[in-house]
């Protein structure tokens, strides 16, 4: 039986996953959008910059992020560091590449064969843009989807700046690390696998709205 404190760990893991999800598709999803449709001197080196970004060592922004946040550091007068919002802005660095380059790349797969039609039917830019990515929308949830799943089982970057402070900042996954180093395994366990379904869930909902999606578009 799980207990109250479980169920704060769990909530808090939902929360801040969801938030830094979420504001991670409002920048990279257009910026993604941006880079797939338009070329520009530099986007070599932009389009470069984010398929390194996908990769970022999650301790690497962990300590860039405590940094900033530090009472030393250039933001610290905002007093963030070891609360929820410190692990969110983290959560936000790492999964916003990785929605930026998926979107990208899904958006090229369809722009060719969609510009020239929209085009040709009279469309404005806007409407060819949003036509696109509408095609592109299941590439696009799929970068969804494994930002998603990033973002909730990261454990480097949000135990340094959330510092896995009971009842304040405490995760599945830095959970799961404190109970595996007291020797409690089965409750990291069932930790673990708790953590496995709410991915599963998540990805089998998402997956299940857009094949719903892309069957009502060919009617």
């Amino acid at each position: 039986m799980m207990t109250q404190d479980v169920w704060e760990v769990i909530w808090l893991s939902l929360q801040v996953t969801t938030v830094s999800v979420l504001i991670g598709m409002l920048l990279g999803i257009p910026t993604g959008t941006f880079l797939g449709l338009y070329t520009f001197r530099g986007k070599r080196l932009v389009v470069a910059l984010i398929y390194t970004c996908m990769g970022l060592p999650p301790v690497l922004v962990g300590v860039v992020v405590y940094m900033l946040l530090s009472r030393y550091g250039p933001l610290g007068a905002l007093g963030l560091l070891f609360t929820p919002e410190a692990m969110i802005i983290a959560q936000i660095v790492l999964v916003t590449p990785i929605l930026a380059g998926l979107t990208m790349s899904a958006v090229q797969a369809k722009e060719r064969a969609y510009w020239e039609t929209a085009k040709s039917l009279g469309a404005s830019p806007v409407q060819m843009m949003l036509t696109i990515v509408k095609e592109a929308r299941g590439g696009i949830w799929s970068g969804v989807a494994a930002a998603y799943g990033r973002a909730i089982s990261e454990v480097g970057a949000v135990m340094l700046v959330g510092g896995n402070i009971e009842h304040h900042t405490r995760v599945m996954t830095t959970a799961i690390i404190l109970e595996t180093r007291t020797g409690n395994f089965t409750a990291g366990l069932q930790l673990g696998l708790v953590l496995l379904a709410i991915s599963f869930l998540f990805n089998s909902f998402l997956m299940a709205g857009v094949l719903n999606q892309m069957r009502n578009g060919r009617r």
